[in-house]
Parts: structure tokens; C-alpha cells; sequence
């Protein structure tokens, strides 16, 4: 088969997506993926063919920021200068509106030249399913993460619906993943929102499956032979206030610390740093997770799901986006710990990170959510899903 996956241009967007696409040219099949270019590095490494479709979310962002009046000039300044009710509309503009249009018309002409027998999209991605939807192709939403609904999700879903209805896209019942065959979902049932597994939506069950260029830890962490506290903040919700404050609560604890500052953070902004904390732009996560005894981190859907799999206490401290939800999650079940925005003090991270260290109850419930994640079928198992999938 002729395959096309697509994901929003972000590495948490994209990740997720690869195992699975990886396998299915394992298989044999003829598989391209479809994404930002700024994500097309990744793409080819993972051995896959890129396709260029829609843009960086800060280039949304800025389209967005255009259409508003009470925002002209607005280019210099940063989300902390916008207020929250105006960052909470161009949120729901970029993703309900500027990013689907702009995937939805690259991806046009890229369907009429690949002719793919079937479009695997990332669920946060519906400008994919658009443009599927309008060239007749088979499609099959692909989940990155836990599905909970808030009020901001349902107002990006409202400004979908009329996005698609612009495009002369049938959504089928006024749900858009009606437009899919079926969803692939990598978290497992004990996480995943108990609203979202009871819609009537077909399921896959898939393994979380860690993904991450290949790379060593550094030569000072694999030297020192110690478990270390992992801290990530992802790579696109960082900030060096945040990530400082969070290294001022770890401090205390005398652990080492790898510290992955991410494309947000220059690492010379952290300031001097102790002996047993090193600080570098980006790390192998999966080989992190092996070796580290407790993960700090922004929530974001691809590291949660990895610590969960890698049997691991976490902290999780949200910083937007689906981190609320995420935390939440790994809270009820046992296998860490979260604290919201507004409690995000040096002192929070002290204590709940003490807990995560000492208290065992973390870790069996993070073991007992690994062994449900271990259960679960692989990318390669699901391939020939696929197939079936796409008639």
C-alpha cells in the first residue's frame, strides 16, 4: 500500500506517529509523512519520505495575532504581554482555524501526486482528515496522548466545524473523528479519559513506544553510575524562569540531575550550576528513562506516556496544553505527583520530589501502568490494521 501519515509540525505531534510508520515500511509498504519542514530532518531520519504541510505553531500564531485589531504591532511581544482572555482566542483561532486551512491545502496537492490507499493523521491534526475527506481517501486518526475535553477544547472544536463547513467537508453527525475509520490509541485504557472510551468511535490499542533520534547520556551522568532525577520541560512550553525555579527545588534533594533544557532555553541561562547537575540542549529520552529514578516534566503527552512505560515515578508541572489534563491523570493513578502553575514554587517541587524519592507506592503504581502499556499490541503487530482499514 501507498501509506500517508501527517502531523502537526512539532515533535510532540510527530513522535508519537513514527513507530508506527517505521513499522509499516518495515512491512513493506510505501510510506510518506507529511508535516511542517521544520520537522522533515526527524522525518528523514526515521527513514521515511517528508512531505511539506502547514507551518511552525509560533507562524500561526503570528497569523493569527494579523486578523486582530487590538494586537497591531503585537510581533515583539511574547504570550507572558498578552492577556490570558485574548491568548485563549488565538489559541482557539491557530488550531480550529490557521493551522487546519494551511495543512488541509498543502496536503491537496500532495494527495493528488502520492495517491496514498490511506491517511494515518494525528488526531490533533483534523486539517489532514479535511483534506482526506475531500479527495476520497480513507483515513485513520492517530492519538498522542489522554483526550479529555475542557472548555477551551470545545470551542477549537466549534471553530473546526466551521472550518471544515468553509472547506465543503461533510463531518459526519457534527464529530469530527467521525471522519476516521477507527482511532489508534496509545494510552492505555486506566489513563485514557473515561468519556473518551465510552464514544462509540472504533479503537486500536497500541503500545506507547518511546521514540527519540539515537544518542548517548552524558559522559559526566554515565560516569557517575548514579540514578538521577530526569528534568525535561519539553520543546515548546519552556521557559528559563520556569526551568530555574524547578533546579532551585531540586537542589535540596542532593541527586544528580540531567537537565534537558530543550530548543526553548539556551542552557548558559540557567546560570552556574553544581557538579552533580548537567545541564545540555537536548538528550536520548528513551535512554534517559532507563537509568533515571524519578522524571520531572511539563506534562506534555510523549514524555508522560514514556515514563509511564519505562515503569517511573514523574512529577509533572504543567505549563499549558494538555498538561493539566496528563497530570491529572498520573495522579489518579498513583504513579506521581502534579502541581498546577499558580503552586509552582521551588519549595512544591522540593517536597513532592522527596515524596516521589522515597515513598514506594509511586513506583508499583508506575510499574502496574507499565505492565498495562507492555500488554498492549505493537506498531507492528497494528500495521496489518492498517491494511484492513483502508478497504
Amino acid at each position: 500500500m501507498r501509506i500517508l501519515f501527517a502531523g502537526a509540525g512539532n515533535f510532540g505531534h510527530v513522535y508519537p506517529l513514527l513507530p508506527l510508520a517505521k513499522a509499516a515500511r518495515a512491512a513493506g509498504h510505501e510510506v510518506s509523512f507529511a508535516t511542517g519542514e521544520q520537522l522533515h530532518p526527524a522525518v528523514v531520519t526515521a527513514g521515511l519520505e517528508p512531505v511539506a504541510a502547514g507551518r511552525s505553531v509560533p507562524e500561526a500564531f503570528m497569523e493569527a495575532v494579523k486578523s486582530r485589531a487590538d494586537l497591531a504591532g503585537a510581533g515583539e511581544l511574547g504570550a507572558q504581554d498578552v492577556p490570558p482572555e485574548v491568548l485563549a482566542d488565538l489559541h482557539v483561532q491557530v488550531f480550529g482555524s490557521v493551522l487546519p486551512r494551511w495543512v488541509a491545502a498543502d496536503l491537496a496537492t500532495a494527495l493528488e501526486r502520492l495517491r496514498p490507499d490511506l491517511v494515518v493523521y494525528e488526531a490533533l491534526n483534523p486539517g489532514a482528515a479535511f483534506a482526506a475527506a475531500l479527495a476520497g481517501v480513507p483515513a485513520v486518526a492517530h492519538g498522542v496522548g489522554v483526550m479529555a475535553l475542557g472548555p477551551e477544547e470545545e470551542r477549537i472544536g466549534q471553530e473546526l466545524l466551521a472550518t471544515a463547513g468553509d472547506l465543503g467537508v461533510d463531518v459526519p453527525f457534527g464529530q469530527l473523528l467521525a471522519l476516521s475509520r477507527s482511532y489508534i490509541d496509545i494510552v492505555p485504557p486506566s489513563i485514557q479519559d473515561p468519556g473518551f472510551l465510552a464514544a462509540p468511535l472504533p479503537r486500536i490499542e497500541q503500545r506507547t513506544v518511546a521514540y527519540s533520534e539515537p544518542g548517548e547520556l552524558p559522559e559526566r551522568i554515565r560516569e557517575s553510575g548514579r540514578p538521577f532525577v530526569y528534568l525535561t520541560l519539553g520543546t515548546a512550553l519552556g521557559s528559563p524562569e520556569v526551568l530555574r525555579t524547578v533546579l532551585q527545588g531540586l537542589l535540596p534533594l542532593d541527586v544528580p540531575v540531567l537537565v534537558a533544557a530543550g530548543p526553548v532555553v539556551p542552557v548558559e541561562e540557567l546560570g552556574e550550576l553544581p557538579e552533580r547537575v548537567v545541564a545540555v540542549p537536548w538528550v536520548a529520552q528513551p535512554e534517559a528513562l532507563k537509568h533515571a529514578s524519578v522524571v520531572v516534566q511539563h506534562g506534555g503527552a510523549g514524555t508522560t506516556l514514556a515514563t509511564l512505560a519505562a515503569g517511573l515515578p514523574q512529577l509533572v508541572l504543567p505549563q499549558g496544553a494538555d498538561g493539566p489534563a496528563n497530570g491529572k491523570a498520573v495522579a489518579a493513578a498513583g504513579a506521581g505527583e502534579v502541581v498546577l502553575a499558580a503552586d509552582q514554587s521551588p519549595e512544591a517541587v522540593t517536597e513532592a520530589t522527596r515524596r516521589l524519592l522515597a515513598e514506594e507506592g509511586y513506583r508499583v503504581s508506575a510499574r502496574k501502568v507499565a505492565a498495562e502499556i507492555a500488554a498492549m499490541p505493537d506498531p507492528a503487530e497494528n500495521v496489518a490494521r492498517l491494511v484492513e482499514l483502508a478497504g
